[in-house]
């Protein structure tokens, strides 16, 4: 049986955003069949493309993809680069807000999150949803200050002219760079995915962060 897919955009209204945004969407079968799943993706920064593989839990229940503002297929906003106030959890908790309504499912969802996807939901699940049925963290840290220090544990262990690039370029302020881009990649090719070559959705996402549009990446 093939499982319906739908796809659109639902316009997203914020105070802080200097124009309204468009927030893309795509849900793997029917809505009514089940509690829906949300996977939030992580970054920040990335898209929803490295997730794709979460679709296979339909048709048994719906399972809704988006990409967060700023990412992907979603609108942009390059001028807010290095803005950090701007790109606020409260943004984003709003933006998953306006979709939950825009599809009608904010009275009985569940919640997938991988990496920053999850401290987003663990954000939004402190708030008390109603709708809110099931959260699910994958890969989440649990503190930014513990993840930090066990980034810096596995860098120490890369070969020292990789490190020592990634500490030239990061005092320089030269994180655009070829040489920080390589040596980012080293980094994840030993510790984030090594499966070889990387699945081409994982390099889907990897290129919509560090080549099509780096802003939310470089700046959160």
């Amino acid at each position: 049986m093939t499982t319906p897919v739908q796809e659109g955009t639902v316009t997203f209204h914020h105070e802080t955003l200097p124009k309204p945004a468009e927030t893309w969407y795509r849900v793997y079968g029917d809505l009514k069949a089940g509690t829906p799943l949300v996977a939030l993706h992580g970054g920040p920064g990335f898209c929803h493309n490295y997730i794709l593989p979460v679709a296979g839990l339909a048709p048994e229940r719906a399972v809704i993809l988006y990409d967060q503002i700023g990412n992907g297929l979603s609108s942009h906003y390059p001028e807010k680069r290095g803005d950090e106030a701007f790109w606020s959890v409260d943004l984003f908790i709003a933006e998953l807000e306006n979709l939950l309504r825009h599809l009608e499912i904010d009275g009985h969802f569940d919640l997938l999150g991988h990496s920053w996807g999850g401290m987003l939901g663990s954000e939004f699940a402190i708030r008390q949803p109603a709708g809110l049925r099931r959260l699910i963290l994958s890969n989440t840290p649990a503190s930014v200050t513990l993840w930090l220090e066990s980034v810096n544990r596995l860098r120490a262990t890369l070969p020292q002219d990789i490190q020592d690039t990634m500490k030239q370029c990061e005092d320089e302020g030269r994180l655009e760079s070829k040489e920080y881009e390589d040596a980012t990649m080293a980094f994840l090719a030993k510790f984030c995915c090594r499966v070889q070559p990387w699945p081409e959705h994982f390099m889907q996402s990897i290129v919509w962060a560090t080549e099509t549009d780096s802003t939310v990446a470089s700046t959160t």
